[in-house]
């Protein structure tokens, strides 16, 4: 499949189909945080008396790694029954989350007391600080035998200074039943920032869709390893999830069906709030994808005058890409973009609208750069700011645009890199998605039972071990902003299916994404991520038990 690709300059998905023929802040809205392990009838837990669910663990055992941490030998703190979290007002939704998080374990009531000055006390205290105490971006968490202090500028580093708390906890501490503790933490000091503002990762429910629960599960997911964006992939051949006011079909027939034939799905918009409002409950940013002018036959199949011909095209439930395009020569083409990407901006508060732009094989490269220069003015006058995949570059510039690069090396195209490199000359940002590196629907392995292949195998030490700065030649570091996990779901019907593809490369990219090149080390961070395995058990994650961690 290598070879194919390599040859023939084939899109992504294209090969897939080949491959598998042949095989709320809303300020403060948030007052508990869902439990992991309650989508579950039964879900998976290690038992409290078991040495690995309750062991003590060590100052620098965090994932993501820290910036820097600082341990106080022999010091350490213990949780009591009678202790309260204290936070200032701006950041009583961190507390409570907090709170939520501890209280089924410990059993404990764990107050939280809004102060001005909150000062641990032998609990927990939350600060927020303008004069240095703790980095940009960041939080600074100080445990000692009287209490715990994470100070932050923001209530953003607040919240992921508790991340970071709860994993030094035993991992029982993840259960929603009691457990019987001790609760107790290692003394010394972390102090921590992210390497990237944008640390993303990509859902796909297009190609099978995912109800809101599910989404809001794996929200969760994401911001106990510090990601801040998830890119939704809302539209596609197979299925348009999105209601849209003024093109009622789009959910009614092109959302009736996804890849198999199943039964599809989509959101309503209070559905699609319900998403973004969680979303910002966990300091993360919903990035919305409507795929153009390619990936489209479900638009197609649902309006016949969005094709040239006028005739709509039936439902599609296979795999292969490439097929589709909106008519670019007539107006209602725009006029229907207009419409879907005002109401989409209009529902999310985040900056970008993700307008695709891949693999468009059915129009000439003209036409493309006219499609996509018209549609970039229309994602700038809804005030938003454009985002694609890598062959947007093949436009015209647009103000601060952000292009993801998806390419695998069995890809790498020189001519259109150098296309891509004069982009990023020209002011465009980029967010590093290599497939063969980031893509989280690779197989791990020839008897993955799940996911593809045409970009490679990917086990967790590749999705680790590169440099998202370096990794493009020509290209200045500068202008890399982050990194994204996309997760396609042509294999992918459920939630465990998710969780088994995510983890344990997720956390992987994770580090990638938030921790200094400093501590890039693939041998200390696979007994790191190795130490994770206690806590995804109790919290009920189906992961994949890859070899190469201890």
């Amino acid at each position: 499949m290598q070879s194919l690709a390599k040859l023939c300059r084939v899109s992504r998905r294209w090969i897939i189909a080949v491959a598998l023929a042949g095989a709320l802040v809303l300020a403060g809205i948030i007052v508990v945080p869902r439990i992991l392990s309650d989508r579950r009838s039964t879900p998976s837990a290690a038992p409290s008396g078991s040495a690995t669910a309750t062991a003590a663990v060590a100052l620098g055992s965090v994932v993501p790694a820290p910036a820097s941490v600082t341990p106080a030998s022999g010091a350490t703190y213990t949780l009591a029954s009678g202790a309260e979290i204290r936070a200032p007002d701006s950041a009583g939704s961190v507390a409570e989350y907090l709170a939520g998080l501890l209280r089924p374990s410990t059993g404990y009531a764990l107050p939280v007391r809004l102060t001005s000055d909150p000062s641990p006390d032998g609990g927990i205290a939350l600060r927020l600080s303008s004069d240095g105490g703790a980095p940009e971006g960041g939080y600074r968490l100080d445990i000692g035998v009287d209490g715990v202090v994470i100070e932050a500028r923001t209530a953003e580093g607040l919240f992921h200074g508790v991340q970071t708390l709860r994993q030094l906890f035993p991992p029982t501490v993840e259960s929603r039943t009691v457990q019987s503790g001790p609760w107790t933490l290692p003394g010394g000091r972390i102090t921590d920032e992210p390497r990237f503002a944008y640390r993303g990762a990509m859902l796909d429910v297009a190609r099978h869709f995912f109800a809101v629960d599910d989404v809001r599960a794996y929200i969760d997911l994401l911001a106990m390893y510090k990601i801040n964006y998830l890119h939704l992939h809302l539209s596609d051949d197979q299925g348009w999830r999105i209601a849209i006011d003024g093109w009622p079909r789009l959910t009614a027939h092109g959302g009736s069906t996804e890849v198999g034939g199943g039964p599809g799905g989509s959101y309503t918009k209070e559905q699609y709030r319900q998403i973004v409002a969680y979303a910002q409950s966990r300091y993360i940013t919903i990035v919305p994808e409507i795929d153009m002018p390619g990936h489209t036959n479900a638009a197609l199949a649902s309006y016949g005058e969005l094709n040239c011909d006028g005739k709509a095209p039936g439902l599609y439930t296979g795999m292969q890409v490439g097929f589709s395009a909106l008519c670019p020569s007539k107006d209602v083409t725009y006029d229907f973009v207009d419409d879907v990407l005002g109401e989409l901006a209009a529902l999310t508060p985040g900056p970008y609208l993700h307008i695709g732009g891949d693999e468009v094989q059915k129009l000439s490269d003209g036409e493309y750069a006219a499609f996509m220069n018209r549609v970039q003015k229309i994602v700038t006058s809804k005030g938003k700011t454009v985002m694609g995949w890598h062959q947007l570059a093949a436009a015209e510039p647009s103000p601060d645009r952000v292009l993801e690069y998806w390419a695998p090396r069995v890809q790498a195209d020189d001519a259109f890199d150098t296309t891509f490199q004069a982009a990023v000359r020209e002011g465009a940002r980029v967010v590093m998605a290599p497939a063969d590196h980031t893509y989280l629907d690779m197989k791990y392995n020839a008897q993955s039972p799940l996911g593809l292949n045409w970009a490679g195998n990917v086990e967790v030490q590749a999705a680790y071990d590169w440099d998202p700065a370096a990794h493009l030649i020509g290209v200045d570091p500068k202008a890399v902003i982050g990194v994204e996990a996309p997760l396609w779901t042509e294999t992918v019907r459920t939630l465990d299916d998710l969780e088994y593809l995510a983890f344990p490369r997720l956390p992987a990219l994770a580090e990638v994404a938030w921790s200094p090149k400093s501590t890039h080390n693939w041998n200390a961070f696979r007994q790191r991520l190795g130490a994770q395995r206690p806590r995804w058990t109790v919290l009920g994650i189906n992961f994949y038990n890859s070899p190469q961690l201890p």
